[in-house]
């Protein structure tokens, strides 16, 4: 699902066959006379309708809410981050330089995490080096404590813990998407909506039959551009991490 023109043009693809199969079961019902039809699918096209555009807007509500979380996430790194560069001037001025220095590494790497495509090569070089600049943070903040009072360890301790949960927090939330299930799902109801509009449908007329297909197709690459948190048009942009960069840069 990181490709949403993909998911557009094959959700189009299946749902217009869809309706190519029912209308061409509709022909040859033409010569059959319509209280011997007996079936009436009215009813059943509304309820269908109804269920598809109900969960096509719930998983559009899902995607939402899920973009919403990445927001804040990069929020709250960009949060953690400034206040242990802050806090970096209760270790001796050695040690706090080093921090510091580390510091904007680590930040210059989250940001490209937020501006790589998570499908490219690149992506995977900067989780490593994340990794790498933490561990690196600890190993230099550690003995850099042996100097500090006791009750200020525990606030460089927690702040250093809040820069890496923070991290893991946005990697937990660019793992969470919509499920698999729920993709398949939507398609099928869309399939059977199709091809129940085309067999009921006294005529050819594909102005009307390319309705929902359209719909759905354009209602599905925006749920899966939200949903995208790599490979989207809609992405989170690193505007706190940049802002906090160029803080920090200024003299």
């Amino acid at each position: 699902m990181n490709y949403p023109l993909l998911v557009s043009v094959l959700a189009l693809a299946l749902l217009v066959v869809a309706a190519r199969v029912g209308d061409a079961r509709s022909k040859r019902k033409e010569g059959v006379p319509e209280e011997d039809q007996r079936v009436d699918y009215g009813p059943l096209v509304g309820a269908t309708l109804t269920l598809l555009f109900f969960i096509t807007g719930f998983a559009f509500m899902m995607a939402v809410g899920r973009y919403d979380l990445r927001k804040a996430c990069e929020q709250n790194e960009a949060i953690a981050i400034r206040t242990q560069y802050s806090r970096a001037d209760l270790l001796a001025p050695a040690d706090a330089a080093k921090v510091r220095a580390l510091l904007r590494k680590y930040l210059d790497q989250r940001i490209s995490f937020y501006s790589t495509r998570s499908d490219s090569g690149r992506a995977s070089e900067i989780s490593t080096e994340t990794a790498r600049l933490q561990a690196e943070l600890w190993s230099t903040l550690r003995p850099a404590l042996a100097a500090v009072p006791p009750p200020l360890m525990g606030v460089l301790v927690t702040g250093m813990d809040d820069v890496t949960n923070a991290q893991r927090s946005s990697q937990a939330a660019w793992l969470n998407r919509i499920p698999f299930t729920a993709w398949i799902l939507m398609t099928a109801i869309g399939i059977g909506c199709c091809w129940l509009i085309a067999n009921r449908a006294r005529r050819t007329d594909w102005l009307a039959f390319m309705i929902v297909p359209i719909a759905v197709s354009v209602s599905f690459f925006l749920i899966a551009d939200l949903d995208s948190p790599g490979g989207g048009l809609i992405r989170v942009a690193p505007v706190n991490l940049t802002s906090l960069s160029q803080f920090l840069a200024s003299p």
